[in-house]
């Protein structure tokens, strides 16, 4: 296997989607960067990669093994090495992984494109055989929390985080909303389909409410979710952090 100094690292944690893990042009100055003093690049089937960048699911022991504290954290001035940490590269796409010690993929960061160069070149030279097992991609399934990355193709950090929270208030409402409540936000988006709306049962309202704020990112998005956050103080509070860290970039 291969490995490169200096990596910085942008960690996400939790996050079973890629379009989540923010690429370089994306980081803000608020992110907590790391630097890995020394990080082993291993070179990983497609169907591997899409597991790790895609989902939660337990790493294959024999990789876990390979890369045993061969990753390092640099933390003034000493190394602190890292049980499971490694790059994961198909020789086109990269991605940072640590375990924080489990089995699953709980922490992952892009590179920058130095970097990024530099990982895959390293396992180029190396001429090591890709590990996982090929196959068909993986099937997964999205919902309302967890959205298809079709539906945040195109969009900018803020607004991918926006129109989750977005989501997030959509789905509250499908469990505690009134039938009213559920026609006056949908009216909200539509005024057009006002009588229309009111002919409709709340779950036929919601769902289409829901189906049409799915596409794309506009301002009627951004103010619906501005309006559906307003006097819930969980939402308020995600909210407002969104805007605190525009304001930081």
């Amino acid at each position: 296997m291969a490995r490169i100094r200096d990596v910085w690292v942008n960690w996400f944690e939790g996050e079973e989607n890629g379009y989540n893990i923010c690429h370089f042009h994306e980081w803000r100055s608020e992110d907590k960067i790391e630097v890995l003093d020394i990080a082993e690049v291993v070179k990983v089937t497609e169907r591997l990669y899409e597991q790790l960048e895609n989902s939660l699911e337990t790493i294959p022991q024999q990789l876990l093994d390979a890369v045993y504290r061969k990753s390092a954290l640099r933390k003034n001035m000493s190394k602190l090495p890292l049980d499971y940490c490694f790059i994961a590269t198909t020789g086109t796409a990269t991605l940072v992984v640590d375990t924080l010690g489990y089995e699953t993929p709980i922490r992952k960061s892009r590179l920058t494109p130095r970097q990024e160069k530099l990982a895959i070149e390293a396992v180029e030279q190396s001429e090591e055989p890709a590990r996982g097992e090929e196959g068909e991609p993986i099937e997964k399934e999205y919902h309302i929390l967890s959205p298809h990355p079709q539906y945040m193709q195109g969009l900018t950090r803020k607004e991918r985080q926006l129109k989750q929270l977005l989501f997030m208030i959509i789905d509250q409402l499908d469990t505690s909303g009134q039938e009213a409540e559920i026609r006056y936000w949908y009216t909200e988006w539509a005024p057009d389909k006002y009588m229309e709306i009111q002919m409709i049962t709340g779950e036929e309202a919601l769902l289409q409410l829901y189906n049409e704020v799915s596409v794309g990112w506009s301002d009627d998005h951004y103010h619906l979710c501005e309006a559906m956050a307003k006097g819930q103080p969980f939402f308020e509070k995600i909210w407002d952090m969104q805007h605190e860290s525009e304001m930081h970039k």
